[in-house]
């Protein structure tokens, strides 16, 4: 939503500025121009960018309008579903727990926190780290760097995707001038049609100038640093469940572990220790 507001605001601003200044907007309106800068940006992707890359690149279009935003409630209610989970475990046994890793949608104890069980990727990363855990064996280190690597893995796919949108961005300007100068080379052919053509033809050449330029720091660039942005709030909600998992894994009772949990969580997001407390036991803050 915030991604639509900004681009709104970039060309309100842009457009409205250009207004007050007298400007005709219809003179910015140049198909050539457009064509050959989003072209050639589109040509330079395929370029640099393998065929994997691309598709989590319009794959993350949804993901960026929809944004990624957990809430203090979120992990409260994430929290409490593992705590209720591990107390289960605790009592009953790890077997106890094997139909709600088994199935998390399914669980009356993990379905409780709906960002979670919507979330494939997290509620997948918990069900295997759970799997290996149920079948023994595995001591709480090689656990923990088993939960690592998968998380490595998960930064480093989400890194290229960054970068080739971040690249792209860094040559718009450059594309810019290409479309610039090409204006021009149009421009001088026609030097012998008269002063007015000549200027029709020189203002279409600097429109090209001024779209790149627009296009990397008005959107494509501070688009990548959203997902890059986002990314990282993947990955803090991730090692908070890691966090939790292996704090358990080490023999600590289920109220130690998610508060071992609870101190990974980004300050803006944060439950104080006693709203995660009453959360728990079902108290309301007052």
């Amino acid at each position: 939503m915030f991604v639509i507001i900004g681009i709104v605001v970039v060309l309100g601003a842009v457009l409205g500025g250009f207004t007050m200044a007298h400007g005709n907007i219809a003179l910015l309106i140049q198909p050539a121009e457009f064509v050959t800068i989003i072209g050639a940006a589109l040509g330079s992707l395929l370029i640099a960018s393998p065929l994997s890359v691309i598709k989590k690149i319009f794959g993350s279009i949804p993901h960026l309008i929809k944004g990624v935003n957990f809430t203090k409630q979120d992990y409260l209610e994430l929290l409490k579903s593992f705590n209720d989970l591990f107390l289960l475990a605790q009592r009953d046994g790890l077997l106890a727990i094997e139909k709600h890793v088994e199935s998390p949608k399914d669980s009356e104890i993990l379905s409780l926190s709906k960002t979670f069980i919507n979330n494939h990727h997290a509620s997948t990363f918990f069900s295997d780290t759970m799997k290996v855990m149920l079948s023994g064996g595995v001591p709480p280190h090689e656990l923990e760097a088993l939960i690592d690597a998968e998380i490595e893995t998960f930064e480093m796919e989400s890194k290229p995707v960054v970068n080739a949108i971040s690249k792209v961005g860094d040559s718009f300007p450059g594309l810019g001038i290409v479309a610039a100068v090409l204006g021009i080379i149009v421009t001088m052919s026609s030097i012998d049609e008269g002063a007015a053509t000549v200027g029709m033809h020189v203002a279409a050449a600097l429109v090209g100038t001024f779209l790149g330029v627009l296009m990397a720091y008005g959107f494509v660039n501070p688009i990548a640093t959203n997902l890059e942005l986002q990314h990282e709030l993947e990955k803090r909600y991730l090692e908070t469940i890691k966090a939790c998992i292996v704090a358990y894994a080490k023999g600590n009772p289920p109220i130690i572990a998610v508060e071992i949990a609870r101190r990974t969580i980004f300050s803006d997001y944060r439950p104080s220790f006693q709203e995660l407390e009453n959360y728990i036991r079902g108290k309301s803050d007052k």
